[in-house]
């Protein structure tokens, strides 16, 4: 078993959207590894960074998207963070990944204020920005495809992701 399709991205880069429009148009499940965690743990994220701190999260976050790999067949979305683990980009090896790009301005749009994002604390741009920097590059190298998604909206990515993915069956 396998997932259709694994969606990874930064924050605001229009994950969940765009999971839960593909399963529609697919007739397939959809799994978020973020939503594991909180059903698994009984607790919001940033609760989890906050009372246990980045590292625990990160192990947590490791072991939902090994489960999720191995016992889900349709799409599966990832936290924006589970990329930084070297263990889980090595898992994704094989699978099919499509890298959701989105640029600092959409990006900040899409996330508002952060409220409930444990590393947007201060000020968002810069943490958004800083975020894009260092992570795009390792989003790049997990993935088999890459989509644009500033300017666009989840139909027209959902659109583009659906030609990649026969494209690659052909």
């Amino acid at each position: 078993m396998s997932p259709r399709v694994v969606l990874v991205g930064p924050m605001g880069a229009g994950k969940t959207t765009l999971a839960d429009l593909l399963a529609q148009r697919w007739g397939v499940a959809v799994r978020d590894t973020d939503a594991d965690i909180v059903a698994e743990q009984g607790r919001e994220i940033s609760d989890i960074f906050v009372d246990d701190g980045e590292a625990a999260f990160r192990a947590l976050e490791r072991e939902a998207v090994a489960r999720a790999l191995a016992e889900h067949d349709g799409v599966l979305s990832l936290g924006g963070g589970a990329v930084l683990d070297e263990d889980t980009r090595a898992l994704l090896a094989g699978h099919i990944v499509v890298f959701l790009q989105v640029g600092l301005t959409d990006a900040v749009k899409r996330v508002g204020l952060g409220t409930s994002r444990p590393l947007l604390m201060g000020n968002v741009r810069s943490r958004v920005k800083a975020l894009l920097d260092e992570r795009t590059p390792i989003y790049a190298s997990v993935a088999t495809h890459t989509v644009d998604t500033d300017g666009r909206t989840p139909d027209e990515v959902a659109d583009e992701v659906e030609a990649l993915l026969e494209g690659a069956q052909a």
